[in-house]
């Protein structure tokens, strides 16, 4: 796997840059914290040009991130409680065609995917008001249909309602016979999931595929996030298209940050990281550190199968000793608890327990051979000693 380095998010971003020039999409894959937000900022700050004055005066990128949410600012009426709405920072470039494109029409049809929330734009006062149906009780107990209006709205619902709002800006701007927003050269789009349960973010990522790959418009897209169910469905949806996907990280030691090319391995992390702990093992770099990587790995196994314990995981099938040692071993280097136990250096039986582990781990549960071609051979070579012994 390809690992490149940056000593700074601007080389980063320019490299990314230079990467969709062969590239109609790009994904980034990312924990929080790692600084994907300032990798966009860092991104489309690239593309702005600057007057004298140091006014900008051209820019090349429409994004989507945590500054772009804060263009929409609640008004909660603290004093009355009666209208809450949110008010749009007019003076932003990104609500160009804000009264152009029946922009609103696109918004509802887009919404309507995810909701039955209903709203208005007020293009005089630049405010958006919204409004659900709910069923009530009338007099005779009947139930009727009864609007709210001016309501303040769920985290999750606003998230969404954002989300379509942007992506009907994007619409806008992929479309080759509409100009309000012909400066748009790239389209970035950090974390649009952040607040979504699993359904809804599958559902987006579907979406979101379908209007890039639909879309003739020349703009290049990058889509970055913490989610990796989003991000996964989207590599589906997009890996057979001109896309690269990377795993942005940051190395503490040295300060630099780190672009994986992951476009051949899966993605799920679990799954990646079990493949990194394995080529640790193939070329004898294990370290203390590995051994609280594999426990994590042999919990999440456990949790998702439903055992109760990690090291009914860890050993062989109807051996309940070995799942014992292996889980001392794995403790061992991995539980705070067991820190004067701690050495300097791992002995050769601490490392051939962790072969013996992550070698159960992978052959129990069937993991891909061919992610794993030692492991593989190793069992291939066992079942051809058994039956020559078998032939004797």
């Amino acid at each position: 796997m390809e690992i490149s380095t940056y000593a700074d998010l601007p080389l980063l971003a320019q490299h990314l840059r230079d990467e969709l020039e062969r590239k109609k999409f790009i994904l980034i894959y990312a924990y929080n914290g790692t600084g994907k937000t300032r990798l966009s900022g860092a991104f489309k700050d690239i593309g702005k040009t600057l007057n004298d004055s140091h006014e900008v005066v051209a820019r090349d990128t429409l994004y989507f991130n945590a500054f772009t949410e804060d263009l929409f600012t609640w008004d909660n009426d603290l004093d009355d409680d009666l209208v809450r709405f949110i008010q749009v920072n007019r003076r932003s470039k990104f609500f160009d065609g804000l009264d152009q494109f029946e922009l609103e029409n696109r918004i509802r049809r887009l919404l309507e995917i995810y909701s039955s929330l209903q709203f208005r734009i007020d293009l005089e006062n630049w405010t958006i008001h919204f409004s659900r149906e709910v069923l009530v009780l009338d007099d005779d107990g009947r139930r009727i249909a009864k609007t709210l209006s001016d309501i303040k709205i769920s985290r999750s619902e606003e998230s969404i309602f954002l989300l379509c709002f942007f992506l009907a800006v994007v619409e806008i701007a992929l479309d080759s016979e509409l100009d309000a927003y012909n400066w748009v050269k790239y389209v970035y789009i950090d974390d649009p999931v952040s607040s979504l349960d699993e359904q809804s973010a599958v559902v987006v990522a579907a979406h979101l595929a379908h209007l890039l790959t639909a879309s003739d418009g020349g703009a290049k897209v990058l889509v970055s996030t913490h989610h990796p169910l989003f991000h996964n469905v989207l590599w589906n949806e997009l890996r057979n298209v001109k896309a690269k996907r990377y795993f942005l990280g940051f190395d503490e030691a040295n300060r630099l940050f780190t672009l994986r090319d992951t476009r051949d391995t899966p993605f799920f992390h679990h799954v990646a990281e079990l493949i990194r702990l394995h080529m640790a093992d193939q070329q004898e770099e294990i370290e203390k550190r590995h051994f609280a990587a594999l426990r994590a790995i042999a919990e999440r196994t456990a949790s998702f199968l439903g055992y109760k314990r990690f090291e009914d995981c860890v050993g062989q099938e109807g051996d309940e000793l070995t799942g014992r040692v292996h889980r001392r071993f794995l403790n061992l280097f991995s539980h705070g608890g067991y820190a004067h136990f701690e050495v300097d250096e791992l002995q050769e039986e601490d490392r051939q327990h962790f072969r013996e582990i992550i070698s159960a781990l992978i052959e129990r549960f069937r993991f891909n051979p061919e992610l794993f071609p030692a492991v593989a051979e190793g069992e291939a070579e066992a079942e051809g000693d058994n039956q020559g012994v078998g032939h004797d």
